[in-house]
């Protein structure tokens, strides 16, 4: 038989493809490095070509999905008919329902990221999710500016600061998931919701709009993400549904 020589990145989506695959059927802990070089067929040397470490493996899966959300907010993006307000409800709309379609394949991957031992991971996966997602809001921000609906002197700030509220939001969801209970659950979602709309407020203020102009939530929203963790399809289905478009 032939050797099959695959371009680079075709190759090390193949291995991000296995990875995915495995970590969702037995979780993240669960499922070694052996697993998914087996999985895909290739040596370990040709695994570490790609990846030095499971940690990096699960960088390069946040990276995916954010570039995959990235990619379905770009007709929004360039809408000519949206004005730079529009826009950015627009995405921030779209990325929360993508939010909700992905739950709970993004709770299986990385749930493991909120415990203690693994803060320093989970500020290196929001890195990795900013590194696509800021540029897009710097622009829309910078357009803003100029056409006068925004006021701020530091449209790279700006969105450093939407990019920094899921960091804001870990210890809230860490005690949820540590305590295991209903009641531990209902504490954080509450706590999360009052904090979606203290950063609703912020960035009005920051932008110099009137209260009420930016939605970073919907009724239903932080719901919709916490009970897709549970496994609970009715649950999810039912806050997916308040959540809205």
């Amino acid at each position: 038989m032939p050797r099959i020589i695959r371009h680079p990145e075709l190759r090390r989506e193949e291995l991000l493809d296995h990875a995915q695959a495995l970590f969702l059927t037995h979780g993240y802990d669960r499922a070694s490095l052996n697993d998914v070089i087996a999985a895909a067929g290739v040596s370990k040397g040709a695994f570490y070509h790609y990846f030095a470490s499971k940690e990096a493996l699960l960088e390069a899966l946040a990276e995916r999905f954010a570039r995959h959300a990235l990619a379905g907010v770009q007709e929004i993006v360039n809408d000519p008919n949206l004005d730079p307000l529009g826009r950015l409800n627009a995405l921030l709309a779209t990325s929360r329902q993508a939010k909700i379609d992905t739950a709970p394949e993004a709770w299986a991957l990385f749930e493991t990221l909120f415990r203690p031992e693994n803060l320093v991971l989970f500020h290196r996966i929001n890195l990795a999710a900013s590194k696509s997602f800021s540029p897009v809001l710097v622009e829309i921000i910078r357009q803003g500016v100029e056409d006068g609906a925004f006021r701020t002197f530091d449209p790279e700030g700006v969105a450093d600061i939407v990019m920094q509220f899921g960091l804001a939001t870990h210890d809230v969801t860490a005690k949820a998931l540590a305590g295991g209970s209903d009641a531990d659950m209902e504490v954080a979602i509450e706590a999360l919701e009052k904090r979606v709309r203290l950063y609703e407020i912020a960035l009005d203020r920051i932008l110099g709009l009137p209260d009420g102009s930016i939605r970073i939530g919907e009724p239903g929203f932080v719901r919709a993400v916490m009970t897709a963790r549970c496994g609970n399809p009715a649950a999810t289905a039912a806050a997916s549904k308040r959540a809205g478009p």
